[in-house]
């Protein structure tokens, strides 16, 4: 989950150049919220793979370690 976590910082950056760089402001806007979607992405690929290890018998104790890094 530490991808999640650059992934969200980029997107923060992106929102605050926005706050301070008026002329370019749409600019920054429109990067943050392509951050925001792939932090999206990631959050939906991390549940598809716990999921996965779910229904094909993986273990309880598997799962309950990877969602504890979350």
């Amino acid at each position: 989950m530490n991808k999640l976590v650059e992934i969200r910082s980029q997107e923060m950056i992106c929102r605050e150049r926005a706050l301070f760089d008026g002329e370019h402001k749409v600019f920054w806007l429109a990067k943050a919220e392509e951050w925001e979607q792939l932090a999206l992405d990631e959050i939906a690929y991390h549940f598809r793979e716990c999921n996965a290890a779910a229904f094909t018998g993986g273990s309880a104790a598997a799962i309950s370690s990877s969602t504890a890094s979350i």
